[in-house]
């Protein structure tokens, strides 16, 4: 029987792709070559089809990690969540002019690529895509992409970007250069002779249009590089007889001084109903497209499908960019590395994704609890420069908040996930504890292991050291009464590490100053100030209110200390483990 089986996975090895595009045809298939072996029903498990299918399936199947080539992910037969009807309509129903604004790694260069291999007309890389039941002509226009995120942060740079990428245009469509002609003047004479020698309107895709602004931003060489981006993309104007669609990407808006001054026509999509999902990937695209990843990271994490998508939910998903069509979407960059490496780990802000915070927030370490629960007037957030709206709305359009909900003309904002809140407390924790990153890597990592181990003396030893007169001495949190001070400090440092936070829960009975979650135990904490009863008062409160009772259905071990703070603001002084059944 075992020789017939692997027979059998030959075959389905062989003809893989045929198959692939319909499941309930392949298992089938399977199925019934099983009972034909033998002329049995019972030769085999009756699930062998399902089991020769998802091993060839996952086999064959391939996650675009890192990969932002519309053409390479389809002739390479890598994963691809269908977008394609609403690139249809973005370009064939919607405006002209288009700017869509969503953080980085969102997928907006794979967006801005997908629209390219659509208006020059390749039609083979869209079979079996939703498109092929919307376009009938197929037509190929003149393209042109330029990516800023190639333009570095200086003049010099921008400079030679551009003239470069206007090099290869004129050397493909032959455009005659006057040795004294500016970017601008090329620029224009691209676009027109595009028309002329194709008799089609010329396609202007610009992705991550603001990139050079923002590294900019700050510097000496800012002014000059607007001079640039204001004389280049005024043609955009100029030329609207000869451009078919204009699309443009970034991150914020930089409105009074880039191509949003001299391109006035251009059409804001970022908060349109249609567009919501247009980038990311939404839950139910996760159900469709990677429940064979989803099991296998389950199998291995030792989780239920159920719980893998519970997990990755609280990492990666919760997303919002319209009030009127309020989908949860995943960060796509996350996810898929997620489900490519099988584990849970902060892929978005590892690849970058803050280092520009200090040019737009300033005080991050002591707002960020206020940035997780705030407010924009809509006019701000939908239309402002991001140079004049403030930090929330930068934090914003860059990823670290997004849309909890919308009243009367005003958005609430909130931090989206887990991922997202970690990252930013390991950006602020060195501020906030007047250490230099270095010096809190090592008590930051044995806290974690000893937290997760369940080694409390040890646990307790590290984050003594690491709080250690940081209330006294941080003058910013002058401000703020002293248990406070605490909170925020504590808090930013289990943030840090990756564990689950919760600040002061409300029960029925009373309030829990602080739930920390690791993946083995429960840690409920009580704070009393030394002047306020210390450890016995915790004590005390713990076992009256039945602090840990809300936690018994939990798997998890659940700890209950009570901790006794100096009130003078020179530390942990004390700690113990509660047992609330004495």
């Amino acid at each position: 029987m075992a020789g017939e089986e692997i027979k059998i996975r030959h075959l389905f090895y062989i003809i893989p792709h045929f198959f692939l595009r319909n499941q309930n045809i392949r298992r089938i298939f399977a199925e019934r070559i099983c009972r034909k072996v033998d002329g049995s029903q019972k030769s085999y498990p009756e699930n062998i089809g399902d089991q020769i299918m998802t091993d060839t399936e996952m086999n064959d199947r391939r996650l675009p990690v890192g990969i932002q080539s519309f053409e390479v992910i389809r002739k390479d037969g890598y994963l691809y969540v269908d977008k394609t009807d609403m690139i249809w309509r973005l370009a064939n129903r919607g405006k002209k002019y288009n700017y869509l604004s969503r953080p980085r790694r969102f997928g907006k260069s794979i967006l801005v690529d997908t629209l390219r291999a659509y208006f020059e007309g390749k039609k083979e890389l869209f079979e079996g895509l939703k498109v092929m039941e919307l376009e009938k002509e197929w037509t190929c226009y003149p393209v042109i992409r330029l990516d800023m995120s190639c333009g570095g942060a200086t003049p010099e740079e921008l400079n030679s970007y551009l003239d470069d990428a206007f090099y290869k245009l004129e050397q493909k469509y032959e455009v005659a250069v006057r040795p004294e002609a500016s970017l601008a003047v090329r620029f224009q004479n691209i676009i027109e002779t595009m028309f002329q020698k194709t008799g089609k309107q010329a396609v202007i895709l610009i992705d991550e249009y603001d990139s050079p602004l923002q590294h900019s931003w700050k510097t000496p060489q800012h002014d000059a590089c607007t001079a640039i981006y204001k004389s280049v993309f005024a043609v955009l104007k100029k030329e609207d007889e000869h451009e078919r669609f204009v699309f443009i990407t970034g991150i914020t808006k930089f409105t009074q001084i880039s191509l949003f001054s001299v391109l006035n026509n251009l059409s804001n999509i970022s908060f349109d109903a249609p567009y919501a999902t247009i980038c990311g990937i939404s839950k139910q695209e996760v159900a469709d497209n990677f429940m064979p990843e989803i099991e296998a990271m389950g199998e291995e994490n030792g989780w239920t499908p159920e719980e893998t998508l519970k997990q990755l939910t609280a990492f990666y998903d919760g997303y919002h960019f319209c009030h009127e069509n309020m989908i949860d979407i995943f960060n796509p960059f996350s996810l898929i590395n997620a489900l490519e490496d099988r584990k849970l780990r902060n892929y978005w802000a590892s690849s970058g994704a803050t280092s520009l915070l200090p040019k737009f927030v300033d005080d991050m370490e002591i707002r960020l609890n206020d940035f997780d629960h705030c407010a924009l007037l809509s006019s701000i957030i939908e239309s402002s420069d991001v140079t004049g709206g403030g930090p929330e709305l930068f934090l914003y359009q860059s990823g670290y908040l997004t849309i909890k909900g919308y009243m009367n003309g005003t958005y609430l904002l909130g931090i989206p996930n887990f991922e997202v809140r970690q990252a930013l407390n390991e950006i602020v924790l060195p501020t906030l504890s007047m250490r230099k990153g270095n010096d809190i890597q090592s008590p930051q990592a044995f806290l974690n292991l000893y937290l997760n181990m369940g080694n409390l003396p040890e646990a307790m030893k590290c984050l003594k050291a690491l709080v250690a007169d940081v209330p006294y001495s941080n003058k910013k949190l002058a401000s703020m009464d002293m248990e406070e001070r605490y909170r925020l400090i504590l808090s930013t440092i289990f943030n840090a590490i990756g564990c689950r936070v919760e600040v002061e829960r409300m029960l029925a009975t009373g309030r829990i100053d602080m739930i920390v979650e690791v993946p083995t135990f429960i840690y409920v904490l009580e704070l009393k100030l030394s002047n306020n009863g210390g450890i016995s008062a915790a004590e005390s409160q713990i076992k009256e209110k039945s602090y840990t009772e809300p936690f018994k259905a939990d798997k998890r071990k659940v700890i209950a200390l009570a901790v006794e703070l100096d009130e003078t603001g020179k530390g942990l002084i004390d700690w113990k483990e509660v047992d609330e059944s004495l």
